[in-house]
């Protein structure tokens, strides 16, 4: 029987009790305390690994290390559960900060251009893969473990059991990041109301086609508008939610795919080649040639627009009227309170906050009344592009860290994502990164208490959701344009259109300093000369030109069906 009941403060008597006990002991205290059966290795296993950790800290004992990471739920559970037990069992005292997500970047990014060693190892988006791999201040882990950090890469890491490598790997094949948690964005609904014989039958009447899962933004368009201002179980009803408020997380919630879901980039996995979801073009040497359609990129082409249009139009007819003010944490949680119909840009990390006990959203019995399932595409997408986004929150080693100081973070990053604890902390934040996991038995007995996430992460269909690619050169630089110009639009400051253009040329501005400083080399932009955009748009893949109907039929699939076809 699955039991999830907290057993951190045992744990963190187990471990207080004897200050002085032999590090063995310690490891057995937390391995009985805090992770028991939910584990892929076996006792004798966990026992076997953190012998190996207290062996290959002993070089290190008394040392004092500084990491940081966002504030997620998995970060949490490392900061306050597992940095003690592995100060206890190594003897290497860890400080794991936790900050905001604009932060971490910015530490990141001081760090990067001022030698100084602020962090010890980051943990941050994989979404800085480019700007890791151009700028080769980060310590590419494939080097780094059959070299300098052998001595302290754990044999039993298996890499090959991470899904997300692909997105921390460079285009010379070296990785450059460690998953620790990942996340994706899908849709999520109210089954319960998707399911009831008479919205069913009044969705019919209403629209022509069954209600069920949108494949396409025509769909979760009509159901929106079918769900809107209707009263359910004595409140009133919207069909969408969402965020407006002119903030950083703005940038996010576009960059995170939302193009790429809109159909304006090229196909391919993880990344469309050679125009990516930020719009950003790149030669057959990967270096960044433009973003402005004059160039060859989609930053501001018609399937942009569209995406931005699409995003105002709904969150002005659709959506509770305070989420034009709201940011991306403060709207997470809304969906809970019960009052929504559907979402379309939903992460999977507030799911741990969407199965607790006597919310509106949940059945006596500990089933939720909602699902998520793959995120309806737009008239743009073609088959073979990607459909959403994945975050991949990974550990990072700067080359600005000295050495010793390296290799005792890498010791801890490596415990927080070992064989030994990566079943329990899943279950604590539910942010998959190991395949050993996602299969344990621990999650096919819990899978009905969380909305279709593992049946999701078993599925065929998760190669389709990934991070920001190497196409972006330099992430905190360009990130920050993002929100500064949907945020125009969105407050109807500027149409979409204008707003895309200032995007675009921003970035484009970014690119040519780039190139002039030359700080890259031969990875760095090489930007295209400006044509007619017609040029570009009359050619096959993005940039797309504008479609005569952006609003194809409409098309729904039921749930269970589309579950089954999982299986």
């Amino acid at each position: 029987m699955l039991n999830l009941k907290s057993t951190t403060a045992l744990a963190a008597l187990a471990l207080m009790a004897s200050p002085a006990m032999a590090d063995m002991e310690a490891a057995k205290a937390f391995l009985d305390a805090e992770i028991g059966d939910l584990s892929s290795l076996s006792r004798a296993e966990q026992e076997a690994e953190m012998q190996w950790f207290i062996d290959a800290a002993q070089p290190f004992a008394g040392m004092e290390i500084k990491v940081v990471s966002e504030t997620i739920t998995t970060h949490e559970y490392e900061s306050k559960v597992l940095a003690p037990a592995f100060t206890a069992i190594t003897g290497i005292k860890v400080t794991h900060d936790l900050i905001g997500e604009g932060d971490v970047v910015e530490k990141l990014q001081t760090q990067m251009q001022s030698g100084e060693n602020i962090y010890d190892a980051y943990i941050n988006d994989s979404d800085l893969i480019g700007t890791h791999w151009r700028y080769q201040q980060a310590r590419n882990l494939t080097d780094w473990m059959s070299g300098e950090g052998a001595d302290v890469t754990n044999p039993g890491l298996d890499v090959d059991d991470f899904i997300g490598t692909e997105f921390t790997t460079g285009p010379d094949g070296k990785l450059y990041q460690l998953p620790d948690q990942q996340f994706a964005n899908l849709y999520w609904f109210r089954y319960d109301w998707f399911t009831d014989p008479d919205l069913k039958a009044g969705f019919k009447e209403a629209y022509g086609y069954d209600l069920g899962v949108p494949v396409n933004w025509s769909a979760y368009e009509d159901i929106a508008e079918f769900f809107t201002g209707r009263e359910i179980d004595g409140q009133v009803v919207y069909g969408n939610m969402d965020y407006g408020k002119k903030d950083p997380s703005l940038g996010w919630r576009f960059t995170d795919a939302w193009m790429s879901m809109a159909g304006m980039g090229d196909k391919g996995e993880p990344n469309g080649l050679p125009v990516d979801e930020w719009g950003i073009r790149v030669n057959e040497n990967s270096q960044p040639t433009g973003s402005c359609v004059a160039r060859g990129g989609a930053t501001n082409s018609p399937a942009a627009v569209y995406a931005i249009e699409k995003y105002i139009k709904w969150l002005t007819e659709f959506t509770p009227p305070a989420a034009a003010g709201m940011t991306f944490s403060e709207a997470g949680p809304v969906p809970a309170q019960g009052s929504i119909a559907q979402q379309m840009f939903w992460y999977t990390a507030f799911t741990a906050d969407m199965v607790k006990e006597g919310l509106p959203v949940m059945n006596d019995d500990g089933t939720p009344k909602w699902r998520m399932a793959p995120s309806p595409h737009g008239a743009y997408w073609e088959e073979g592009m990607k459909v959403g986004y994945q975050d991949a929150g990974s550990w990072t080693l700067m080359k600005s860290t000295p050495l010793d100081q390296a290799k005792a973070a890498w010791l801890y990053a490596q415990f927080v994502v070992s064989k030994t604890v990566d079943v329990k902390k899943a279950h604590t934040g539910l942010t998959f990164i190991r395949e050993s996991t996602i299969q344990h038995d621990s999650f096919t007995e819990r899978a009905p208490k969380l909305g279709g996430l593992v049946e999701f992460y078993r599925s065929p269909a998760r190669v389709q959701w990934s991070p920001t690619g190497t196409n972006v050169p330099d992430y905190p630089k360009l990130a920050q344009l993002w929100w500064q110009n949907i945020g125009d639009a969105s407050s109807g400051a500027k149409s979409a259109q204008e707003a895309l253009d200032s995007l675009c040329e921003q970035q484009e501005r970014v690119l040519e300093r780039l190139e002039r400083a030359g700080i890259q080399g031969d990875l760095g932009p090489k930007l295209n000369d400006e044509q007619d955009p017609e040029v570009w748009l009359s050619q096959p893949g993005a940039p797309k030109a504008k479609l005569e109907n952006e609003k194809p039929t409409p098309i729904t699939v039921d749930y269970d069906e589309l579950i089954a076809s999982w299986q």
